[in-house]
């Protein structure tokens, strides 16, 4: 067992090192801890005022429930948790499974109101249906107006429901978890990769966890963003910062790819509400893979596919999937509970779904692995090289990367850390043109790499078929 740190050595390893994914678990852990946006929109954790320090049991626990910090990795956990189901499988790219499928919700309008196929709302309330749980800890829109979204507990289908969108916004879990520690009842809780596996490790700490948070949904995503990152769809659509009301990051349209959405913002204009829709492709910010307002911490995890969730949801972004606009599920099932509703549902004809193999669910995110796992090693590596603390991960350091793979990860490095800066200044000018000019040029840089790679890929095809 490693010693436990002291508060100061804990915070500078996984705050100031930008290794804090802002799940709010040390203010569960801690009483002495509150979880605040800093200036930049992004969750970390501080000391109350006039607080004492955290005493050595709640360090401990701040310890045990860090995703950067604990001995136990997402291998460890899952393995405790899945490994002795009947029938369970497992691969190292996706972890355990005992179904894998892609397809949509066909009852009800699911499908329509979520942000894909329709899947998480849907398990939800079949849950519900079938008195496995009593209520949902999910992402809600805020009655706070410092904020966008918090999570909250669902009670009824009706507010499951209306809380059935994919939210690219930061929110932690401190709040709800502590009600939940304290509140009797089963509950299902879903969220990204980080935010299930520091609930995994909180369960482990809390045992009122353990018992009533019975389901726990994971989703796929690329990375966090920062609450700048809904700020400036809106400043872009016309809604100045802090005049942002409400936004929908998902809007479908029913004349393009499921790829080809659109966001909804309302907002004061010249002082008056106003909603707009604009499609993100005409928006600086729809190139994922550039990761503007991304939380540093992001790069730092390799859980592509949630492995310590129940049943994993993501976008099926695959050719013969994305043309459908509304939306597709691929879905990883773990749990028999969820399995059993699942092939309840194929027999119901309430959903319609394809049984899938390994390959075909690992290459729906192919660009995600190569990013989250593969090229984290490139990541490791040049943070041990300037001798800096590292979490421990199941990838292992490495500089053995081609050359243009390299500098993708650097630029993308860079545009990481450059823009937070860049959009503040911007804010303080009031001049939207100071940001989007500069990020025209980190843009540039970071396209002309991929047109490099586009013609060494093309020289070493040709020279293949030579």
């Amino acid at each position: 067992m490693s010693k436990i740190m002291s508060f100061d050595e804990m915070y500078t390893k996984v705050v100031d090192g930008k290794y804090s994914f802002g799940t709010g678990s040390w203010a569960v852990a801690s009483p002495h801890i509150t979880m605040k946006l800093n200036e930049y929109g992004e969750y970390q954790p501080e000391l109350k005022e006039s607080a004492n320090l955290p005493s050595e049991k709640e360090l401990k626990a701040m310890q045990d429930s860090c995703l950067s910090l604990s001995e136990k990795n997402e291998s460890d956990v899952a393995e405790k948790a899945f490994s002795n189901i009947p029938d369970i499988k497992f691969d190292n790219r996706i972890g355990f499974y005992s179904g894998l499928y892609i397809g949509h919700v066909t009852e009800g309008k699911f499908r329509e109101n979520g942000s894909s196929g329709g899947f998480g709302t849907w398990i939800f309330k079949e849950l519900l249906e079938r008195g496995k749980i009593d209520g949902v800890i999910q992402v809600k829109e805020s009655t706070e107006n410092s904020k966008l979204f918090e999570y909250g507990i669902s009670n009824s289908l009706e507010q499951i429901c209306t809380s059935a969108k994919t939210r690219y916004y930061p929110v932690e879990l401190s709040e709800v978890i502590n009600k939940i520690k304290n509140t009797d009842g089963n509950y299902a809780i879903i969220g990204l990769p980080s935010y299930i596996m520091e609930t995994r490790l909180l369960s482990d700490v809390f045992p009122q966890l353990k018992k009533r948070i019975k389901f726990m949904i994971g989703l796929i995503c690329g990375h966090q963003k920062s609450t700048k990152f809904a700020e400036f769809l809106a400043w872009q659509c016309g809604i100045n910062p802090g005049n942002l009301q409400r936004i929908n990051f998902r809007k479908k349209m029913k004349d393009g790819n499921a790829s080809d959405y659109a966001i909804e913002v309302t907002g004061l204009v010249n002082g008056k509400s106003q909603t707009i829709v604009r499609r993100m492709r005409d928006l600086i910010g729809s190139d994922w893979g550039q990761g503007i307002f991304k939380i540093s911490a992001s790069d730092f995890t390799d859980d592509v596919m949630n492995e310590t969730a129940d049943v994993t949801l993501g976008d099926a972004w695959l050719p013969e999937y994305v043309k459908d606009s509304k939306g597709n599920n691929v879905i990883i099932v773990r749990n028999p509970v969820i399995k059993e509703i699942i092939e309840d549902g194929i027999k119901n004809s309430k959903i319609s779904v394809t049984r899938v193999n390994v390959e075909k669910v690992f290459s729906s995110q192919a660009a995600h692995f190569r990013h989250t796992q593969r090229e984290l090693a490139y990541r490791l590596y040049k943070k041990e090289k300037a001798k800096m603390w590292v979490p421990q991960k199941r990838v292992v350091a490495s500089n053995d990367f081609p050359w243009i793979r390299k500098r993708i990860q650097d630029k993308r490095e860079e545009i990481c850390k450059k823009v937070p800066l860049i959009y503040a200044k911007a804010v303080n000018k009031n001049d939207i043109m100071y940001f989007e000019t500069r990020m025209a040029k980190l843009s540039k840089s970071y396209k002309n790499l991929y047109t490099i790679k586009g013609i060494q890929d093309k020289i070493k095809k040709e020279l293949k078929l030579k």
